[in-house]
């Protein structure tokens, strides 16, 4: 029985992981012919891993994913042919996530300082534009109230803002206590423990809104059952000092839009203000 639970333990950890493989990276991008780069930057005691494409010199498109997920969430955006004529492109594994400390969970506070060293080692001091996905939403909002200046907009992709629409299901913390947080499997455990303390994230946040200066645009689908859709008035709202508010319902749309909407998407980034 002992050897049935170790190897089941095992199995819950190796399995779920919901990433790429170098050799699946290769593999995706060569079917392009795309020039790439896969490596991992060491910030403190963590390493975190990225793709990057596009030419050095350009403005940066960089893309965070949500929970649980990885870099390749946005692999079409980075292997999309107008997108590479016009910027350098950079998605990252948040930590705990993908290649970067696989498991290891952090709040939304302590990602958004690593990923702000993060950037600031790969800053080419051309534009930075943030999309932010689902859970990358209140990341990237986070990293713009932190550095104000540091980015020329920010673009929301159905996003989780609004703390008093964010649902704390009551079952979480059953999974986060030993010995139950480890039959979890995979990218689930951290994504488990990030969606439970991000309510409590989110209301530490709220105050500080107003330093948001940049140009804001949020992308939503109507009918969002994940993160509902009221969180588009509640940034129009509270991000009282953007530069701009631009809002783009997509219709009928659900959570996943990156996906289901690449070219409304595309377009829009194609189009980002210079």
């Amino acid at each position: 029985m002992s050897l049935l639970l170790v190897s089941y333990l095992i199995m819950c950890q190796s399995c779920m992981t919901m990433r790429t493989s170098a050799s699946k990276t290769k593999t995706f991008f060569q079917a392009s012919k795309i020039n790439y780069i896969d490596s991992t930057i060491v910030i403190g005691e963590l390493k975190i891993h990225y793709i990057q494409t596009g030419l050095e010199d350009n403005p940066t498109l960089f893309f965070v994913h949500g929970s649980p997920g990885s870099w390749d969430n946005f692999k079409e955006y980075l292997k999309d042919t107008l997108l590479l004529k016009k910027y350098r492109m950079v998605a990252i594994d948040r930590p705990g996530f993908g290649y970067s400390n696989f498991g290891k969970s952090q709040n939304l506070y302590e990602q958004s300082i690593v990923i702000e060293e993060f950037i600031t080692k790969i800053n080419n001091n051309k534009n930075i534009y943030l999309i932010g996905h689902s859970y990358g939403g209140p990341t990237i909002v986070k990293m713009a109230i932190d550095k104000p200046n540091a980015y020329k907009q920010i673009i929301i992709l159905a996003g989780s803002i609004n703390p008093e629409v964010e649902n704390t299901e009551k079952w979480r913390p059953f999974f986060m206590t030993k010995p139950f947080r480890y039959i979890v499997p995979g990218a689930l455990k951290p994504a488990n423990d990030e969606l439970w303390w991000l309510k409590k994230d989110l209301i530490n946040m709220k105050p500080n809104l107003y330093k948001i200066t940049t140009d804001v645009i949020i992308i939503h689908g109507t009918k969002d059952e994940l993160v509902p859709y009221s969180n588009v008035a509640f940034i129009e709202k509270e991000f009282i000092n953007a530069k701009s508010i631009e809002v783009i319902s997509i219709k009928n749309g659900n959570h996943f839009i990156p996906w289901e909407n690449h070219e409304t998407i595309r377009n829009k980034l194609l189009n980002l203000k210079e």
